[in-house]
């Protein structure tokens, strides 16, 4: 671990906490996506947007803006994971039909009409990659299901084919983060990205 990264604590995943994005904690959100966006301006909204739509997004802070005001309309967004207050971690997690790509999929179709929320891609902050933040992250995000009431949990992970998977393709999550937090796959149309679930036991 490099000296930039030396405040991080050994079981500092305990400490970890995961809350909802929203006004308040907007900055929060600003601070770990960064000048990027996290990558190429896109501020999560790929999955939310036409293709042209999105790509002109990318100039003017129009992607940014467009997330900012789904946040400021009190819409579901996903969630931020902190470490000692600092932004560590997000995933975005929605309805299903939030995500317009994701209706439009041809690999990723509905497998049947129950209403689930979509997990389509996550983000961790660089110095905290490959220490189990994902694992975290998702765990976290299974609890806030539970108390919410939210029974299915989505997502499309990715099975890297050759080796270990570069960074910036990493972006839909990695299935071996899914699988050791509880997810299931229930659909291999895509083997190398498959759909998995995590059935939420919301009477405990």
């Amino acid at each position: 671990m490099d000296s930039a990264s030396s405040f991080i604590e050994k079981d500092f995943l305990v400490e970890l906490r995961f809350e909802p994005l929203t006004k308040n904690n907007w900055n929060k959100f600003v601070e770990l996506f960064g000048v990027k966006g996290a990558c190429g301006n896109c501020w999560c909204m790929f999955y939310r947007l036409k293709k042209a739509d999105y790509q002109e997004g990318k100039i003017n802070d129009g992607n940014k803006n467009a997330m900012k005001q789904l946040v400021w309309s009190n819409q579901p967004t996903g969630l931020l994971g902190f470490y000692k207050d600092i932004p560590i971690a997000w995933c975005a997690f929605a309805p299903r039909e939030d995500f317009l790509k994701l209706e439009k999929s041809r690999i990723h179709k509905r497998i049947d009409d129950q209403p689930v929320w979509s997990v389509p891609c996550t983000f961790i902050a660089k110095k905290f990659r490959r220490q189990g933040v994902s694992v975290a992250l998702l765990k976290g995000l299974i609890k806030y299901a539970k108390e919410n009431s939210i029974k299915i949990i989505e997502a499309y992970p990715t099975i890297p084919t050759q080796g270990r998977l570069p960074d910036v393709f990493a972006w839909v999550g990695l299935y071996k983060s899914f699988e050791r937090a509880g997810f299931e796959i229930v659909d291999e149309t895509s083997k190398n990205r498959p759909m998995v679930r995590y059935y939420v036991d919301t009477s405990l």
